[in-house]
């Protein structure tokens, strides 16, 4: 039986190493450029086929996949003359590993199932070291029957399978994810900042909690950066805003109170409007830092090594 033809919108960090993986997996590739050439280059000279367009994609792939910043982005590809709609037919399937508003995927699986084709969420969970190893975690929103049909197809670049529920339950549980890994990241940077300011080094904070119950792989790669500086977390703050404004959207949509939600939208939202969101999330300790006159480059040399 042969291979379904993929393809693939959205090649940066996270997207380069799934393609990668779908096409070490024999599978046929299409990739939609954008203006960073570097990773597109890469695939075409693995074997992959440039499309000019993602009407071009639609028309020639059987599942495409989505790796975009947010669902302004996504609703964008989808739609227009040259969008994935205008190109779809019955039976293509949409992948859309976004992280991305419930509400918008819900109208755009409408959209898609009217030619006959369907979308699918299955956000991402760890960091493009796992794209690169085909070892990522996917959370999955789809009916059973597309779920078994795609299954090998996200194999390919997923370690970690969960089937959420139907369409828009991916995305609705990756923003619970995210809530409370930037939730960590706002509670982290706060500690670290008291912490030193006390007299407690970050490298003592991460000796002690690092080898506690309290520890996390988050713990890990946050305090990576506070202590080590370096910056193995390459997600921005202004990823983080975005998704946090969701989060309070889609607790506002459930009419749900939320405290802890809220306070965390506020200190990424601040941050992002002080021109530092491309900065990667744990840098806003240095934020949160400068704000106390304190600087964390400094502190960070205490007590490390």
């Amino acid at each position: 039986m042969s291979k379904s033809i993929i393809g693939f919108i959205g090649v940066g960090f996270m997207g380069h190493g799934m393609a990668k993986n779908l096409l070490q997996k024999g599978y046929p590739l299409w990739v939609k450029g954008n203006r960073n050439r570097a990773p597109v280059d890469d695939l075409v000279g693995m074997g992959a086929q440039e499309a000019a367009t993602a009407r071009e994609l639609a028309q020639n792939c059987d599942v495409i996949h989505l790796c975009l910043s947010n669902s302004e982005q996504v609703e964008a590809v989808f739609r227009g003359p040259d969008g994935i709609l205008a190109g779809a037919r019955a039976g293509l399937i949409v992948i859309d590993t976004t992280t991305a508003d419930p509400t918008s995927t819900a109208v755009l699986a409408e959209e898609l199932a009217q030619t006959g084709g369907t979308l699918v969420d299955a956000p991402l969970g760890r960091t493009p070291k796992e794209a690169e190893a085909g070892t990522l975690d996917a959370m999955v929103g789809c009916d059973d029957a597309t779920f078994d049909r795609i299954r090998p197809v996200l194999e390919c670049w997923a370690g970690n399978i969960t089937h959420v529920g139907d369409t828009g339950a991916g995305h609705k549980m990756k923003l619970l994810m995210n809530f409370i890994s930037m939730g960590y990241a706002a509670l982290y940077a706060e500690t670290t900042v008291l912490g030193a300011s006390v007299g407690i080094p970050p490298a003592k904070l991460r000796e002690v909690i690092g080898s506690s119950r309290l520890t996390n792989g988050f713990f890990e790669t946050f305090m990576t950066y506070a202590v080590d500086r370096e910056e193995v977390h390459k997600f921005t703050i202004s990823n983080a805003a975005k998704d946090l404004r969701y989060v309070n959207a889609m607790a506002d949509g459930a009419g749900i109170m939320t405290v802890m939600a809220s306070a965390a939208k506020q200190y990424f939202a601040h941050v992002d409007a002080s021109g530092k969101g491309q900065d990667y999330v744990p840098k806003i300790t240095d934020h949160v830092a400068a704000l106390n006159g304190m600087d964390m480059e400094e502190e960070a040399k205490k007590g490390r090594g």
